[in-house]
C-alpha cells in the first residue's frame, strides 16, 4: 500500500488537483500492467503490477466509500462495485493470467482516469 500512497503523494506535489493526481496514479498502474506485453506469464513482474493496481484501487475505494465522503451515494455505490470487480479480476489474473484480463484492468483504469481528467472519451 505504501507504493501507491507514495506515488499518489508524489503526483500531488506536482501541483495537481486531487482528481488529476488520482488519474495520474491510475494511468501509472495501467502503464505497469501494459508493460507486461501480450505474453502474460505468472511471476514477479505480473505480481508487482497487479499488487500496485490493487493498492491504487484500495486507496481510491476507501476514499470514495468512507462515510465522510462528499460524493453522491450513487457514485460511492458505483466505486464500491467497480472496486469489487477490480479486486476479483486481480485475484483471478494471479491464478490464471491472460492478456484479456490484463486488458480489462488497463481499460478500466484508463477510462476512470479519463473521467477524472474531465474527458468522457469518444461517443460520450
Amino acid at each position: 500500500m505504501q507504493y501507491a500512497a507514495n506515488a499518489y503523494a508524489k503526483a500531488s506535489r506536482v501541483a495537481l488537483s486531487p482528481r488529476e493526481a488520482e488519474a495520474a496514479v491510475l494511468l501509472k498502474a495501467a502503464g505497469r500492467l501494459q508493460s507486461l506485453g501480450s505474453q502474460v506469464e505468472a511471476g514477479p513482474a505480473l505480481n508487482d503490477a497487479l499488487t500496485f493496481n490493487q493498492r491504487v484501487w484500495t486507496i481510491l475505494a476507501s476514499a470514495a466509500t468512507e462515510p465522510s465522503s462528499p460524493l453522491p451515494v450513487e457514485v460511492r455505490t458505483s466505486m464500491a462495485q467497480l472496486s469489487a470487480y477490480v479486486f476479483h479480476t486481480i485475484l483471478d489474473t494471479m491464478i490464471e493470467p491472460t492478456a484479456q484480463k490484463i486488458e480489462s484492468l488497463v481499460s478500466l483504469n484508463n477510462h476512470i482516469a479519463a473521467g477524472l481528467q474531465g474527458d468522457a472519451g469518444p461517443g460520450a
